[in-house]
């Protein structure tokens, strides 16, 4: 078996290359095809460590089992690409890392025997690389099982991640006891608002440092490519970055804790991010990360209990909340006027209305809030 220590990558590419063959390049009645390699996988390349440490000393000094983890990632990557999932969809093809974009490595086992990484009082110990005092972002708490520990490098240092288990989740909460259910819409103009007609103002994190981050990649294209100065300003960028994303998801986190806290149901829409980012709005809809926003709400519910609804949103911005009339309108047309019933409130609101209807009905719970009779019959009035 011939090791190949660095570029694993490439040996599976090798391989690929060597046993196919495109049908209009070959004869149909004989063709020499030589000697056919050994199919290269997972277990090949692992088997392959102990020989790669002989050959190359300086991989005794790396864990066992982080280089594992590593042949691991790369056997998932392939599998994606060359098996569809349930929905027959591939992944795209593995690409090469360049220097400096595999920035972490895993232990597999925490604090246990023959584990490669040891957390007690703040001291993380690593195997092969040594003892260090961590700054705990939270205590750990008591039941729960250290599983992993993943070393991340960013752009203002390294950072621990410490994956646990615990086994007591809380289950959501049963339909029969949901007092309080809201529906909510998303969008640009707001960043979301409720059936109930409140409002959460968007931020619009990267377009307010668009300009500054603009200038500052203009200073790093004036630095010569791989000098001192044209790393550090990458750095910097790179914080200006890292800045925007805690900004926007700080505001998730806090914007899920005030739905949670307040409704037992929270019904969104099953958005195609993907989609919609390829329009000419995609900027202002990657700067709000829908998306991002209802997987942290979905974390968050789940911990308290809350059920969170995904329907589908065809309809919930043109469908009438009070008859059901189709009301077609453009984007800028920001109020809905139902002809039918006259009907009349901000289009976002009549949507949220929908998406809370939607969701009541897919989950059989038909009851309809006092404070939702109420608001027709002012309408109707």
């Amino acid at each position: 078996m011939i090791a190949f220590p660095v570029d694993v990558h490439g040996q599976r590419l090798d391989w690929l290359r060597m046993t196919r063959c495109q049908i209009d390049r070959c004869s149909l009645v004989s063709e020499p095809i030589g000697e056919i390699p050994d199919k290269v996988d997972y277990y090949t390349q692992q088997s392959a460590l102990k020989e790669t440490k002989q050959l190359f000393p300086d991989y005794k000094n790396i864990w066992a089992e982080s280089q594992q983890v590593n042949l691991q990632r790369l056997n998932k990557a392939w599998e994606r690409w060359l098996f569809p999932d349930k929905s027959g969809k591939r992944r795209g093809r593995p690409r090469f890392k360049k220097t400096g974009e595999l920035r972490s490595f895993v232990y597999p086992r925490v604090n246990c025997p023959k584990a490669g990484a040891t957390l007690n009082n703040g001291v993380l110990k690593l195997s092969k690389i040594g003892e260090m005092p961590v700054i705990m972002h939270r205590p750990i708490p008591e039941g729960f099982t250290l599983k992993t520990c993943t070393i991340v490098h960013k752009a203002d240092g390294w950072y621990c991640c410490l994956s646990m288990q615990d086994e007591t989740v809380p289950e959501p909460m049963p339909l029969d006891e949901v007092k309080a259910a809201v529906g909510v819409d998303v969008g640009l103009k707001e960043f979301l608002i409720t059936s109930d007609g409140k409002a959460v103002p968007i931020q619009q994190t990267y377009r307010k440092t668009q300009s500054h981050l603009a200038r500052q990649q203009c200073k790093l294209a004036r630095k010569q490519k791989g000098s001192s100065p044209a790393e550090k300003q990458k750095n910097f960028i790179a914080r200006i970055h890292q800045r925007i994303g805690r900004i926007r998801e700080n505001f998730h986190y806090k914007t899920a804790h005030k739905l949670v806290k307040q409704y037992d149901l929270v019904a969104v829409e099953d958005l195609n991010i993907r989609g919609l980012a390829r329009t000419r709005l995609s900027k202002s809809i990657l700067d709000a990360a829908w998306g991002r926003f209802i997987t942290i709400l979905e974390a968050v519910a789940v911990k308290r209990g809350v059920r969170v609804v995904k329907v589908n949103p065809h309809g919930t911005s043109v469908d009438c909340s009070g008859c059901g009339a189709k009301v077609p309108k453009t984007l800028s047309i920001r109020l809905h006027e139902c002809h039918k019933c006259g009907l009349q409130m901000d289009r976002d609101e009549n949507a949220a209305l929908n998406i809370l209807d939607r969701a009541l009905n897919e989950v059989g719970l038909r009851k309809v809030c006092a404070w939702r009779l109420s608001r027709w019959t002012a309408c109707e009035a």
